[in-house]
């Protein structure tokens, strides 16, 4: 595999945790308050801090092997940046690139509407020799989302505005992750990655349970 891509629904609501959040002294109250709200908590392999979202979301994963993978990070989070800000564009919305005050696992590169609401939340893990890039595009349910994120974040003593959680369909009413998908798939063109091959998926499989928390 020397590049892939997968774009994931998930299939129930979620709590996602940064590995330095659960060095904290609320983490283990976060846990329980996101079980409490039904979503089940995990920790993420690539940075940042806690995000929520629920089935009405789209989750891409772009994955390369590529020498002096490192480099390119910077390069790669305003690329990606754009090209989702291009994205939210052609569905009416007037995206914007760049963090906005209080958001949620707050990035220099996510992707807001109005410069008010975070949309799309950007991260990468890289090794010498590769890298990931994924991205978060919240379609739907940021009623849901901002009490819980507000309890976390407050039980984390972690800066947050929950006013900053924003959704597609807030925006452009009537958008669906389908909607969302197909125009994401389109901007990656023809020369898009293949989906991941199955060795790479069972091997995913295999080490999914050290990224789930057990009370």
């Amino acid at each position: 595999m020397t590049e892939a891509l997968r774009v994931y629904r998930p299939t129930a609501p979620v709590v996602v945790f940064g590995r330095r959040d659960t060095h904290l002294p609320g983490f283990p109250a976060a846990v329980r308050a996101a079980e409490a709200a039904g979503f089940e908590p995990l920790v993420r392999a690539v940075g940042g801090r806690p995000v929520a979202y629920t089935t009405e979301a789209l989750v891409v994963d772009h994955v390369k092997q590529e020498r002096l993978a490192p480099e390119g990070l910077e390069t790669r989070f305003k690329q990606y940046g754009s090209l989702y800000a291009d994205v939210l564009h052609g569905l009416g919305i007037d995206a914007r690139v760049g963090a906005v005050p209080g958001e949620y696992c707050p990035g220099a590169h996510s992707v807001n509407a109005r410069g008010v609401v975070k949309l799309v939340g950007t991260g990468q893990r890289v090794v010498p020799n590769g890298w990931l890039f994924s991205a978060l595009t919240v379609v739907g349910d940021d009623a849901r989302l901002r009490p819980l994120l507000a309890e976390v974040y407050d039980l984390l003593e972690l800066p947050f505005d929950p006013a900053s959680v924003g959704s597609l369909a807030t925006e452009v009413p009537g958008l669906t992750v389908d909607s969302v998908e197909q125009r994401v798939l389109e901007a990656y063109g023809a020369t898009s990655p293949q989906p991941l091959d199955e060795a790479t998926l069972e091997l995913a499989t295999q080490l999914a349970p050290d990224h789930r928390i057990t009370p």
